[in-house]
């Protein structure tokens, strides 16, 4: 097997776990309104789309040689690696910046936080 191939599998893995990790944390945020636990949930969420943008630049990447670039596309991949950084810092800081903000304003108790643990523990 290639490298690239071993990427896209690897890649795929970690998309299936982060999708189920995401989705775990969402149900455990809604059911205990714990701030914590839905800036966690967004976090995976954002690794998913991350996953699928470095699945998008290894396609790209893999594009033959043409008239406009006779070196081929190879180096479009570090453009999406990029970009995925971005979006783990960027979106990432300013959801749970938000959230946080709201939390401090209209304060509520986290309700069944052996939920929060549980989904943790996972």
């Amino acid at each position: 097997m290639d490298s690239h191939g071993a990427s896209v599998k690897v890649i795929l893995a970690a998309l299936a776990g982060n999708l189920a990790i995401a989705v775990s944390k969402f149900v455990a945020s809604m059911l205990t309104g714990s701030a914590a636990m839905f800036s966690e949930a967004i976090h995976s969420a954002v690794d998913s789309g991350n996953e699928v943008l470095l699945l998008w630049g290894l396609r790209r990447a893999a594009r033959k040689p043409d008239a406009s670039h006779p070196f081929g596309y190879g180096l479009e991949l570090y453009f999406w690696v990029f970009v995925v950084a971005v979006l783990i810092f960027g979106l990432g800081a300013v959801v749970a910046l938000i959230e946080g903000i709201e939390k401090v304003r209209h304060p509520e108790p986290v309700r069944h936080v052996m939920i929060n643990y549980g989904v943790l523990a996972l």
